[in-house]
């Protein structure tokens, strides 16, 4: 059976919205109380099961997690697919976001959802829908974005963020002392996001057990500490995360293409190594599909789950599909259960040096903290 979302669970897409319904005090889905100012602080990479592992390394946001302050997700758990759902209060079958990698049908290539966007990839177009920032805008409320200088111009950044002043700002520190300023500027109520990505490149390039991630996590923290310190009776602030993370040691990357079968009649490899996506050439026959999704289900059913575009779609691991968003979703997908990641040797060793790694449902991918502090906490 394939592993699909709890019924009615929250999720990711309740965070920010939540957020917009308690500062115009309204009922929302998380259930916050009313405030002036709400800031979300998404910490990439920061998985529920992590956090209570490095406890003592954590204080203020350990302290803050409890059994019923994890939330999961959502899939793809990745960044690209996440931040697109806590920004705009939509799954990726309706964001279009779908994955690491996803195919752009309309110039037939791959293109990469945090640093592949081009003049042929236009932000508005490819992620309609409003995000939460321009509804807080149109509503007449204040809306910033806090993140390092380098994301302030790009491609994502215009998909999953426009609406939101772009406030640039270098550590973790800075970022956590620029948001604690905006709390006190005049001006209407308003949504804040602030941005951390230390935590996940350490992890990428460490591993989440090393030291460099709870290096990441203690600065994270007592940055956090002393946002949460500045917090008045009607500033409320939430911190998240876009997925966790799991070490992958290099002798369980699977080299899928030099399995027979494997890359037959496959003319793009999408995703990333932990959820593949695979699309067809457009000429395969159904006999031809058919064959490729048994060949993968023969060599890979005992450590991933294999499930064409359409029984992904019925399990709702995307939530509902609009029709643009179809085809980017791979015609077979391979979303790895046990502790290993796939890899096409024919790319070269781009990517292999990867230690922690994240896409697939496993719960240390999966679960996030969803942690409450000032007006907020007590909820």
């Amino acid at each position: 059976m394939l592993p699909a979302p709890k019924s009615d669970a929250l999720s990711l897409a309740d965070v920010l919205e939540s957020c917009l319904g308690a500062i115009a005090g309204g009922p929302n889905r998380l259930g916050l109380p009313g405030v002036d100012r709400a800031i979300v602080v998404v910490v990439d990479g920061l998985g529920a099961d992590a956090l209570k592992a490095r406890a003592g390394h954590s204080r203020t946001l350990a302290g803050a997690l409890t059994a019923k302050s994890v939330i999961e997700s959502g899939f793809p758990t990745t960044t690209a697919s996440a931040i697109a759902t806590i920004t705009t209060g939509v799954r990726p079958g309706q964001h279009g976001l779908v994955g690491y990698t996803v195919l752009d049908a309309a110039n037939d290539r791959v293109v990469n959802q945090l640093s592949g966007w081009d003049d042929r990839l236009d932000p508005v177009t490819w992620q309609p829908v409003p995000t939460l920032f321009e509804r807080a805008v149109a509503t007449g409320y204040s809306a910033v974005a806090i993140g390092p200088a380098r994301y302030r111009e790009t491609g994502f950044s215009h998909a999953v963020l426009r609406g939101a002043l772009y406030v640039a700002a270098a550590s973790i520190s800075d970022r956590m002392s620029r948001a604690a300023e905006w709390l006190r500027e005049p001006g209407p109520p308003g949504l804040a996001y602030v941005y951390v990505p230390e935590l996940d490149s350490a992890g990428h390039s460490h591993g989440g057990d090393s030291r460099e991630w709870t290096a990441a996590l203690e600065a994270t923290d007592a940055a956090a500490r002393d946002l949460v310190a500045t917090l008045g009776r009607r500033d409320g602030l939430i911190v998240t995360a876009d997925h966790g993370v799991l070490d992958i040691p290099q002798h369980s990357h699977v080299l899928f293409d030099t399995v027979p079968g494997l890359v037959d009649g496959v003319r793009f490899v999408a995703g990333e190594p932990r959820c593949l996506q695979l699309h067809f050439e457009p000429d395969a026959t159904a006999a031809q599909r058919d064959r490729i999704v048994e060949a993968w289900r023969a060599s890979e059913s005992e450590r991933a789950w294999v499930a064409t575009r359409d029984e992904a779609i019925a399990a709702n691991w995307f939530g509902p599909v609009r029709s643009e968003v179809l085809p980017r979703i791979g015609d077979l997908l391979i979303a790895a259960r046990k502790n290993v990641a796939y890899y096409d040797s024919r790319a070269g060793a781009h990517g292999h040096s990867m230690i922690g790694q994240h896409g697939s449902w496993s719960p240390a991918e999966l679960r996030v903290p969803l942690l409450r502090f000032g007006g907020f906490a007590g909820r």
